[in-house]
């Protein structure tokens, strides 16, 4: 590939992180995100929070977009009360996301959500979450794996043909589909693992963290759709 597609990551926004001898406000972004996009044939930007009402021009200058892993969504984004296993609300990285998902799905940009980004998507249509799974992210700070089987005929199913195996960490997860979305994988336990929006645009959530394990191939099919 001669020009690599930009390929935007969205970041956390940390008070006091720690490196060295520093202890300061950060945007953050685990490695394996740039790492993945790099491998994918892609060129990485982080996309830290920013103004919602600026989305719209950063996302005109990307290819394409990944709204990356991180906190859960904040409940009152799609109408839920709290529950007591769900996460402090990270306002301002809701706001700033799902400013980038609408802006991405206006203009066409591709578009993959990752975990986090799978379930801001479905929350972006309007859809609602399930705020805690038992037994999906069994010792803190240690990802899992799991099975994940595609569902015949859609684009994920294109991408990823057979069952595989994929790393993942979460607690929530998609319950009422948002508009236009379509499930595309289920793990064994009927839990939505991958979500899509059919049409001429290339729009994929995923519920696991491709960005710590070995297959490209999701994340090639995003560079290969911005390129």
């Amino acid at each position: 590939m001669t020009d690599r597609p930009l390929i935007g990551v969205s970041t956390y926004l940390e008070a006091g992180a720690r490196w060295g001898v520093w202890e300061l406000d950060a945007a953050l972004l685990p490695a394996g995100y740039p790492r993945l996009v790099q491998r994918a044939g892609g060129l990485a930007a982080m996309l830290p929070p920013d103004a919602p009402e600026r989305a719209a021009a950063a996302v005109a200058r990307l290819d394409g977009l990944v709204i990356a892993g991180g906190p859960d969504v904040d409940p009152a984004r799609y109408g839920a009360a709290r529950d007591a296993r769900t996460g402090p609300a990270a306002r301002e990285r809701d706001a700033w996301e799902l400013a980038l998902i609408e802006a991405a799905l206006g203009a066409g940009v591709p578009l993959l959500g990752i975990c986090r980004g799978m379930q801001l998507l479905n929350v972006a249509l309007g859809g609602t979450l399930v705020q805690h799974l038992d037994g999906h992210a069994e010792v803190v700070g240690v990802f899992g794996r799991h099975a994940v089987k595609p569902v015949p005929g859609t684009l994920y199913a294109g991408v990823v043909p057979e069952e595989t195996s994929v790393p993942t960490y979460h607690h929530q997860s998609v319950d009422r589909l948002g508009a236009g979305l379509v499930a595309s994988a289920y793990a064994v336990d009927g839990t939505v693992e991958a979500v899509e929006l059919p049409g001429e645009h290339w729009v994929l959530g995923v519920q696991w963290h491709p960005e710590m394990g070995e297959d490209v191939r999701v994340m090639r099919a995003l560079v290969e759709a911005a390129g």
